[in-house]
């Protein structure tokens, strides 16, 4: 399948100063978008890049974290291209402690960039697609989020918050011809380098497996560039992507759906007690038979109609 190019087309990239967004930046104006690169440092050096390359971009330092800022970022596309077709939402952060330690501001600082950004530019952004009836979002989670890391909770639970957000968004959407997916990127990043490993002493299964990972040549080589990552956001962001609602890993040149599902389980004939749980721990554990609901009416459906089978 060909992917069309983006002429024509505008694009909004936040936390694109460097790292991920830098390389998305980059791909996209040299497809043909218009591409707004947002950042509170190093947007104006990403744009030098794309003019110098024969594209078109306009730079833009709103703070994202205020919905004043998130406002500023979109009507700064309209007014420089005329509309807003793409958001790729990539602007992050980073507060690693304990989690008993982390203090209420590594928590609002995480949260107010992350998932309080996403909020802030994807609103005036959902708007303007809405009106045109087009758009395609792409909210950057993280495994962290979805599968854990010690000491990044604040980081973790604002990356998860996303994973719901985009999902509402993709339902939303879908009528007025808004898809919306994640990303699960793994990739070598300033902010990636910057953790600190010293929970390693507290942590020995991430730690044994990032043990493993340091021991491949160059700490799991050139995959991990941010390079990896961009084919897949650049699919999503595309015109010739139909797919909504869907969360997906780019991890080393796999790339995979992350599928959230709920397992048969186990159902009461009767309201049940904390006892009966335990009797049936095992097959509520039980993986089999799982389905992917796509909203909460889809998990009760499920439920209701295996109680009619039951019978």
């Amino acid at each position: 399948m060909t992917v069309r190019n983006f002429i024509g087309r505008v694009a909004i990239i936040t936390g694109a100063g460097a790292g991920l967004g830098r390389s998305y930046a980059l791909e996209l104006a040299r497809r043909g978008a218009n591409v707004l690169v947002n950042d509170i440092r190093g947007a104006e050096a990403i744009v030098a890049e794309i003019i110098a390359a024969g594209g078109h971009g306009v730079a833009d330092t709103s703070n994202l974290a205020t919905r004043a800022g998130g406002a500023a970022i979109v009507a700064s596309a309209i007014d420089a291209f005329g509309g807003v077709d793409i958001l790729i939402s990539n602007a992050g952060n980073l507060r690693q402690a304990r989690f008993e330690d982390m203090t209420e501001q590594d928590i609002d600082d995480v949260i107010g960039v992350h998932l309080k950004g996403a909020f802030n530019v994807g609103q005036p952004a959902f708007a303007a697609m809405k009106r045109q009836g087009y758009g395609r979002m792409v909210f950057t989670a993280s495994a962290s989020g979805l599968f854990g890391h010690p000491w990044q909770a604040s980081y973790a639970a604002a990356k998860a918050g996303i994973v719901g957000l985009a999902n509402v968004i993709a339902l939303e959407g879908k009528g007025c011809g808004i898809l919306c997916n994640v990303i699960l990127p793994s990739a070598r990043t300033s902010m990636a380098n910057s953790v600190d490993f010293a929970w390693m002493a507290e942590a020995s299964e991430p730690a044994a497996a990032l043990q493993k990972l340091a021991a491949l040549p160059e700490g799991g080589g050139e995959r991990l560039d941010p390079e990896w990552v961009t084919p897949l956001v650049a699919y999503l962001a595309s015109e010739g992507c139909t797919s909504t609602h869907g969360v997906f890993s780019a991890c080393s040149g796999r790339y995979a759906r992350v599928a959230i599902g709920v397992g048969q389980g186990w159902i009461t004939p009767k309201r049940a007690k904390a006892e009966d749980i335990a009797d049936h721990w095992q097959g509520i554990c039980d993986a089999g038979g799982m389905i992917e609901p796509h909203s909460v009416y889809d998990e009760v459906l499920a439920v209701r109609e295996d109680l009619a089978a039951a019978k």
